[in-house]
């Protein structure tokens, strides 16, 4: 039997667990899976090696039910770069190999025109890196009408202004949807995201 939060996950993600022999939360998935799946805007903040990522693929795979659905992406990750991209693209494949999720990545080395076309054939988990995600919104790559849910990974390559700068303007074109920014620490420059589209965000921090 899995504890809490974990035995309220959707039983496709729960098998999936019990074959990576996976059955306690760390301590970062106890307190921030709750107030994710209860949609509210969050920083989750932890150190290294704590769930952080997996946190963040159990609950988009929570939030879009582990099925596929229409034609546009319902989930957006952002990563700082390729490397990091295509390793989390792995991760997920890992745990939706077996529903019907689709997840597509996306990276500045590829052609602007092929990302644009192959998101097109649709897909509902999105990855890329700001810049790259920022041209595709710009010549309106994405459709954001479903999207549901934002995570950004290690957020703390944001420190960096071009990949900040990029953040704010994909933002801007989303409408509504519920924002998760994971990182080892909550340095001011990311709490500032507050004033701009995480509005009434709630913070889990494990030290």
């Amino acid at each position: 039997m899995f504890p809490k939060p974990f035995k309220k996950l959707h039983p496709n993600i729960l098998e999936k667990l019990e074959s990576l022999e996976i059955t306690t939360p760390t301590p970062i998935q106890s307190s921030s899976i709750p107030v994710i799946k209860s949609g509210s805007n969050l920083f989750c903040t932890a150190p290294k090696e704590s769930g952080k990522t997996t946190t963040l693929i159990l609950t988009t795979l929570q939030k879009l039910k582990c099925e596929a659905v229409g034609d546009a992406p319902r989930a957006i990750v952002l990563v700082e770069n390729k490397e990091k991209a295509l390793a989390l693209y792995d991760q997920f494949l890992a745990y939706t190999k077996y529903n019907s999720l689709r997840v597509y990545v996306a990276y500045e080395k590829m052609h602007i025109d092929l990302q644009k076309s192959e998101i097109l054939e649709g897909l509902d988990i999105l990855i890329s890196t700001p810049k790259n995600m920022n041209k595709l919104f710009l010549l309106n790559g994405v459709n954001t009408a479903e999207l549901k849910i934002f995570n950004i990974d290690d957020a703390e390559f944001l420190s960096q202004q071009s990949d900040y700068a990029a953040l704010l303007s994909i933002t801007q074109s989303i409408k509504k949807c519920q924002y998760v920014l994971y990182s080892e620490k909550l340095a001011p420059k990311l709490k500032r995201f507050e004033n701009y589209f995480m509005e009434y965000s709630k913070i889990v921090s494990i030290e």
